[in-house]
């Protein structure tokens, strides 16, 4: 009941309040950015006078088509966006980008971790249920190759810079009921199409990702690497994440309770600003809330430990070394 409350008042009462932020001379990595709030963002972050925005998406065409729209719409230079390829399902893909953003980029300000996939359909992709690799896995994975490069942009222009993950507010409904196992079963039960609950499958993905941000945060605190480490949410909102419900009463279900996605994106900008005390946080429509559900109490910090420690060795099997990289 209290969901549904909150939902009427983020859907129908309460909107997250334009940016204002500068971004002057910063430049931006934008995930799932061809298309909903990815798209929008970029476009906020433009013209708030960001020097260079990275598109990273999976279809090059796409980016481009977004670009040339954001370029339409801001009357910004050419060059202040670049389309970039980031396919979350393949680690491969994924440490490629961040090589080259490493390689070719002089510095990175800000890393809005938005792409993600909703889905009742299990579907294997690299060593994991396909929600599970691009929302958990590769995400994460992502965000260790990239944090020495927001650590040494930090440094380097006495700045602090950001991560901030797009979550949701449904991981407050995960029931998660795959966690139910012995330690070091969790990946592998929810990689198990016959254990699966794919209907909480991408409640459960969100609830992951708060737990990475939390346990991410408490180990690079701002004081010593400069990068402040978040979560937003940008509420129901009418972007692309549908694409797989669509039917006349998800259709109209979306026209009439999902904020516009401009209005979303709203609060990735934001988390992408905002100071250091948010820095482990849960940011909701630009605003620090304490989290609930599974991460709560003694039984929630446990869970989150577990989750932890089976996903540092997953990405420690993809790449040796990695999450020590900062």
């Amino acid at each position: 009941m209290v969901l549904l409350f909150d939902f009427i008042y983020r859907q129908f009462i309460h909107k997250p309040p334009p940016p204002t932020a500068s971004f002057k001379g910063k430049t931006v990595i934008v995930t799932g950015g061809s298309g909903g709030l990815g798209l929008e963002a970029c476009r906020w972050m433009i013209r708030l006078g960001a020097s260079k925005v990275i598109i990273a998406c999976r279809n090059i065409a796409k980016g481009e088509a977004a670009a040339e729209e954001v370029q339409a719409t801001t009357s910004c230079s050419p060059d202040a966006l670049q389309v970039w390829e980031l396919d979350l399902s393949s680690y491969a893909s994924v440490q490629s980008f961040a090589k080259r953003v490493t390689t070719e980029l002089s510095r990175v300000d800000a890393v809005l971790a938005n792409a993600g996939i909703g889905t009742r359909k299990f579907r294997m992709t690299e060593d994991n249920e396909e929600t599970i690799t691009t929302n958990v896995v590769s995400m994460t994975l992502l965000a260790f190759l990239l944090h020495p490069k927001l650590r040494e942009t930090a440094t380097k222009y006495n700045t602090q810079t950001h991560l901030t993950v797009t979550c949701s507010e449904l991981y407050e409904v995960a029931t998660f009921k795959e966690s139910n196992v012995p330690d070091g079963q969790i990946f592998a039960t929810l990689n198990d199409k016959s254990k699966a609950v794919m209907s909480d499958r991408y409640n459960v993905s969100k609830l992951l990702e708060l737990y990475i941000i939390k346990e991410f945060a408490a180990r690079f605190p701002v004081s010593s690497s400069g990068v402040i480490v978040n979560a937003v949410a940008p509420g129901f909102c009418n972007s692309e994440l549908h694409r797989e419900y669509s039917g006349v009463l998800v259709d109209f279900l979306v026209r009439i309770l999902a904020r516009r996605t401009e209005v979303g994106a709203r609060t990735l900008v934001y988390g992408a600003s905002v100071g250091e005390e948010s820095h482990g946080q849960y940011v909701p429509d630009c605003k620090i809330k304490e989290t609930k559900g599974l991460t709560k109490g003694k039984e929630g910090a446990e869970l989150q430990h577990r989750v932890w420690v089976e996903l540092k060795q997953k990405l420690e099997a993809i790449q040796p070394g990695v999450t020590t990289l900062s």
